[in-house]
């Protein structure tokens, strides 16, 4: 049966802070290994006033140090802003600084606007795509041949678990390509799922690192007592789908502020198209939709997102998640105590 990890944004609420979100983040991560979840993976996201996870390595360390036996790592990191060498380097130090436990996904998505990727200095993103070549760079870094590339410090030796990231058929045959695991965005790109996980399966090539195909898929996921409570909270994250979709980023808003909003038909249709692959609502709805996508998908793992105001809202949501797959024959996962208390204001 597959195992569940989580997916986090360092969410920034309204009223919050980034500040707040980062030690919310630290909260959930505890939390996250008390209740048993596999991994932990934070996404690298630039100038998004609701993200504060814009640097995934410096956070990974921090999270690393906060837990004791949980898997840490991106979910992803965006090759296309970074050089390989620089990425390499980043892994392989919070591999040699916490070895097993570092994960490295990346994205071909430079996960923010134009401007900004400008501002990255990585514009030749813009007029080519170099994420293939890309991607053989990093993961030779890793190797322990030797090469004509330079020989990073860490590097060979200190390989962290490398998966690919993407939300398309083009993503999923270059992880069977070159034998990565592959991790698919089922959360916002649904509409790709079955042909992606086909194309990965059906050109898979065995590498030095994987033998058989290994899949995780990406779902959000909002847990609470009842349906009607867990549509009450997931309403934010339906109300900021509209507001990026009409230009009006912000901080994610606060329940009330969603259930209050007046929508048209045509934006309430928009939003329900979007979030038509969310398992939102109670445990029983939960489990039987965790369930569902495992037996559609055939997947390894799960990995879960909670995009909730409140952070006190988001870990209830992942313990009543955890408890739902189990209750709906997921296995039982091992419960251990966190490194240390969560911080003061996490649950801010």
């Amino acid at each position: 049966m597959a195992t569940l990890s989580v997916l986090d944004l360092a969410t920034v609420g309204e009223g919050s802070t980034p500040a707040r979100a980062l030690a919310a983040t630290t909260g959930l991560a505890q939390s996250a290994e008390r209740l048993g979840y596999r991994r932990f993976w934070v996404a690298e996201h630039h100038a998004m006033a609701s993200v504060a996870s814009s640097a995934p390595a410096v956070l990974i360390a921090h999270l690393a140090t906060a837990t004791s036996t949980i898997r840490v790592g991106s979910g992803g990191v965006m090759l296309p802003n970074h050089a390989p060498l620089v990425v390499a380097e980043q892994f392989a130090t919070l591999e040699a600084l916490h070895p097993g436990r570092v994960d490295l996904g990346v994205g071909r998505a430079p996960g923010t606007d134009p401007l900004t990727i400008r501002a990255l200095r990585r514009a030749a993103a813009l007029t080519h795509d170099t994420f293939p070549d890309d991607v053989v760079e990093l993961i030779g870094y890793f190797a322990p041949e030797r090469s004509s590339r330079p020989t990073p410090t860490p590097g060979p030796g200190y390989a962290p678990e490398v998966w690919l990231l993407g939300s398309s058929t083009y993503s999923a045959r270059l992880a069977a390509t070159l034998g990565l695991p592959f991790a698919f965005a089922y959360h916002f790109a649904p509409q790709h799922l079955d042909a992606a996980l086909e194309a990965y399966r059906t050109g898979f090539r065995p590498s030095t690192s994987l033998t058989a195909p290994r899949v995780m898929v990406g779902v959000s996921v909002v847990c609470a007592s009842n349906d009607d409570e867990a549509h009450y909270l997931a309403g934010p994250s339906a109300l900021q789908t509209l507001q990026r979709a009409v230009g009006r980023p912000g901080p994610l808003p606060r329940p009330e502020t969603a259930a209050a909003y007046p929508y048209s038909p045509a934006e309430r249709a928009l939003v329900d198209e979007a979030l038509a692959s969310h398992v939102i609502g109670g445990p029983e709805t939960v489990g039987a939709g965790l369930t569902g996508l495992v037996a559609r998908t055939g997947a390894d793992e799960l990995i879960v997102s909670a995009r909730v105001h409140s952070a006190p809202d988001r870990e209830r949501s992942l313990g009543l998640t955890m408890a739902a797959w189990v209750a709906s024959g997921g296995p039982t996962p091992p419960r251990v105590p966190s490194a240390a208390g969560a911080p003061r204001d996490a649950l801010a």
